[in-house]
């Protein structure tokens, strides 16, 4: 590939933002490459800057589920960008959008809205802590909230990537209050609150994980954390940023029958846009300001683009049939690339869940952040660079979920298979 413009851009950026990037997965580090620029997307594609096409399964990392540059969404964002992008005040949309998310995730009975899901789950994890009164948490290794402090421990995605699952910067006090559980281990959930009397405010897990890779639950792992939470008075807070309305309309609350106290959310009730919420029993939420003693602000929040944008997405949502396409998509996909691999004789595992998926280079279960470690992170990176040149644009990390789109057709999935053939016979 002759990546000249990306290459360019790429030198430019080094000498005015840090590393050249403004996330760190997308540096490409981790595969032995250099970013490629985007310069457009559309429908189940991406276009970078020197022209190439490539079937994207990054999907904006999650919120692109009806594919890139919707008609529909577009059309909506058209009319209101027409109306201005930003009041800093009230407006009908974000009360359309919460109704929208409160009947869809009953738990959730008042919502406040933000610009992101690290907001999310930073304003959630604040709440728990003034609603309990008590400053320790439990997250889980390889879980990824964002990259508030309280969260910067054993985090997932890029962390995992780099080898630095705690990051500099991150003061020990605060650091030292974060308690960290293997996922899927409700043993030590339940040892941490028996060592740690009273002290705990809340368990904060992702249903689905989705930044060490796709890391499904156990059976009883959730509804197991519901029942500790509430015997010892914490708050169990769900994070969706990811699985909220990516699995299900309802999310994973919805599938695994688990009612938390707080859930945080991103990713596609914005519908690309940088959108955030969080929110839950009405008892918790009503702690917050202007109703109560828990500060959190913001000028973006409930902006009207966003908003737009979110209610568009959900609106196509609700439509009969929709996730099951996804899924049957998904699985036709996955159920591909076992075949190859079982021909080959490959040492991997895929794990699936709704529209998300992530093929890990390792022969063992990967049921939590350990297991997940066992991954061959050079086959990947291999992997990973044979797919691209055949113009199939996957996550650029071991250590992140793939995700099928509405857009994506069978075609799509076809020439990935193809392009994966080609690839697995490179490596093996």
């Amino acid at each position: 590939m002759k990546n000249v413009k990306s290459k360019r851009l790429f030198a430019e950026a080094k000498k005015v933002i840090p590393g050249g990037v403004n996330s760190p997965v997308r540096a490409f580090r981790a595969v032995g490459l250099e970013p490629l620029f985007v310069s457009k997307a559309r429908g189940s594609k991406v276009y970078d800057a020197d022209g190439g096409i490539y079937i994207d399964y990054v999907s904006s990392w999650g919120p692109m589920i009806l594919g890139h540059a919707n008609r529909h969404v577009r059309k909506a964002m058209s009319r209101a960008l027409s109306r201005g992008w930003s009041y800093g005040a009230a407006t009908e949309l974000e009360v359309r959008l919460a109704q929208k998310i409160s009947k869809a995730i009953p738990s959730m009975e008042l919502v406040r809205m933000v610009s992101s899901g690290t907001e999310a789950a930073m304003s959630a994890l604040r709440v728990a802590r003034g609603f309990t009164g008590r400053d320790k948490i439990i997250k889980f290794e390889g879980c990824y909230h964002g990259h508030a402090d309280s969260f910067l421990v054993k985090a997932g995605s890029g962390a995992i990537t780099f080898g630095v699952p705690d990051s500099a910067g991150v003061p020990q006090p605060l650091a030292a209050i974060t308690l960290v559980a293997p996922y899927n281990d409700l043993e030590a959930v339940s040892t941490l609150f028996h060592q740690n009397p009273s002290q705990i405010a809340c368990v904060i897990v992702e249903p689905v994980a989705g930044n060490m890779g796709v890391v499904l639950p156990r059976q009883g792992f959730l509804k197991g954390l519901e029942e500790i939470c509430h015997n010892n008075s914490a708050l169990l807070i769900f994070d969706e940023v990811i699985t909220g309305f990516r699995l299900i309309y309802g999310g994973g609350q919805k599938i695994f029958d688990v009612t938390p106290d707080l859930t945080c959310l991103g990713k596609v009730i914005g519908g690309g846009m940088p959108v955030g919420a969080y929110g839950g029993r009405r008892e918790v939420m009503e702690k917050i300001a202007p109703l109560g003693p828990i500060y959190q602000a913001g000028t973006l929040s409930g902006n009207p683009l966003a908003m737009t944008c979110g209610l568009a997405t959900l609106e196509l949502l609700q439509q009969k049939g929709v996730y099951k396409k996804l899924e049957l998509m998904t699985k036709g996909l996955c159920q591909g690339l076992e075949d190859l691999v079982s021909q080959k004789g490959v040492q991997v595992r895929i794990n699936q869940i709704g529209s998300m998926f992530t093929l890990f280079f390792t022969g063992e279960e990967v049921f939590d952040y350990g297991s997940a470690k066992k991954s061959d992170t050079n086959q990947y990176a291999k992997y990973f660079q044979r797919m691209l040149q055949a113009g199939v644009w996957l996550p650029p990390s071991q250590f992140e979920a793939c995700f099928i789109s509405l857009a994506h057709s069978r075609k799509d999935v076809e020439n990935t298979l193809k392009a994966a053939v080609d690839a697995l016979d490179a490596l093996f």
